[in-house]
């Protein structure tokens, strides 16, 4: 038995005793004591709020506040109604932070179930900290393969206690191939992989860009890999250069993907084609980028034209999209999707928990979920290893938008092969 088994155990066995004496002294106080009600079920959250990572927390603010107010009235379990606290840690961008707020909160607030997104430098040390702990866990929002591998999880033995929903790399090569394959070029990709979790699985020589394009007959010029932050892309831009790359991919942070088109444009390298990862998700970046930003391609995990509700507020994706802007003055985001429907996993599996002061049962419970999500369906057991499930991924192409429109770009889908009832605003168009 672990030690917040044994806390709740002793918990029930003080309770107990103290209502049995209370009984017998004073009606009154007895009824006192039946009236304490059930304990307050705690959800931990974790993700990048600061630091170079920070748009991917950026609706944050907005989920939880929105969370807080659809579970005001707490949650129904087996006929009782248990109040909810949401705990909130930012990782800052930083892996040994993400573990060390995961810690506090499995150890010193003794959360109930974990749940993180964004990036592999923030789930995968909290998922970690969840497996050590025995904490239930939902993670997203990292593609599976640098979760799942990138924590050296083994096919056949999976995790006990950590779950995690998103894409996976097959599914963001299918996406950015299909786009390039609709235009045309000398079919010469650049690859920017930085040396991160997710840059070491994309440009993995098995698992990763390489393979694939060979066979779909793309040349790929790696020019290996750089750290983050890194302020001088020369060397990359003359490699491009010199193999006529005109088509440039790669999974970098916003900072890193500015200076990088900054000085390809000082250099005078101009790709017909650039689809980049993680730093072309975010409006907010893409306006940073000016005139730079027009024509720039990306993944879309999740949008307002996505074909999905959700399962906790009812509403769809657009809805929710809509309510952001209104809350925040501010153009939607992709985390937006992802965010609430970690929470309506969370709500999910405690409903469904049939012992809810138990670690291993509200493990099961997220094990067995089958829900339909603002981001779509989710349920384990049918993806490409235990402990994953997979949601579906579009192509988007940021475009500048007429004079009196509200946002400066909007992102267009040009590919939805992998989920066609995603519906296409157009064709994906080469950069001026």
């Amino acid at each position: 038995m672990d030690d917040r088994s044994i806390d709740g155990a002793r918990r029930q066995f003080v309770k107990a005793a103290a209502s049995a004496a209370l009984v017998g002294s004073s009606p009154m106080l007895a009824r006192i004591a039946n009236a304490a009600g059930p304990r307050t079920l705690k959800i931990g959250y974790v993700s990048p709020q600061t630091g170079p990572l920070a748009p991917f927390g950026e609706a944050d603010r907005f989920t939880i506040q929105q969370m807080q107010t659809a579970l005001k009235g707490g949650i129904t379990i087996g006929g009782k109604q248990y109040p909810v606290s949401i705990l909130v840690k930012d990782s800052q961008s930083n892996p040994n932070r993400a573990g060390e707020v995961a810690n506090d909160l499995i150890l010193k607030e003794k959360v109930d179930i974990m749940l993180v997104s964004g990036t592999p430098e923030t789930a995968n040390p909290v998922s970690d900290a969840c497996e050590v702990n025995e904490m239930p866990c939902v993670s997203t929002v990292v593609p599976w393969q640098p979760w799942f591998f990138g924590r050296k999880g083994d096919p056949k033995k999976g995790f006990n206690y950590t779950y995690h929903f998103f894409w996976g790399l097959e599914d963001v090569i299918a996406v950015y191939t299909g786009m390039w394959r609709s235009v045309q070029t000398n079919k010469t990709v650049g690859g920017l992989f930085p040396n991160d979790g997710d840059g070491n699985a994309w440009g993995d020589s098995k698992l990763g860009f390489p393979p694939v394009l060979a066979q779909k007959g793309f040349t790929l010029k790696d020019p290996g890999r750089f750290q983050s932050m890194t302020q001088d892309f020369s060397a990359q831009i003359s490699a491009f250069k010199q193999g006529s790359s005109q088509i440039v991919t790669g999974v970098v942070i916003p900072p890193d993907a500015k200076n990088f088109l900054v000085q390809a444009r000082q250099q005078g390298f101009k790709p017909k084609v650039i689809s980049i990862g993680k730093a072309l998700l975010f409006p907010t970046s893409i306006e940073a980028l000016g005139d730079l930003g027009d024509g720039l391609s990306t993944e879309v995990w999740w949008s307002p034209s996505h074909p999905f509700k959700s399962s906790l507020t009812g509403q769809s994706a657009r809805q929710l999209a809509d309510a952001y802007e209104a809350a925040t003055s501010k153009q939607w985001t992709q985390p937006i999707g992802f965010a609430h429907a970690l929470f309506e996993i969370a709500v999910d599996a405690f409903k469904r928990t049939k012992d809810i002061d138990s670690n291993e049962a509200i493990r099961d419970a997220v094990a067995t979920t089958k829900l339909d999500t603002v981001v779509g369906r989710v349920a384990w057991g049918s993806g490409p290893v235990k402990n994953v499930a997979k949601t579906p991924l579009v192509g988007g192409q940021w475009l500048k938008t007429a004079a009196g429109q509200p946002h400066r770009f909007d992102l267009a889908i040009v590919n939805n092969q992998l989920a066609p009832s995603v519906p296409l605003s157009g064709p994906l168009k080469l950069i001026a």
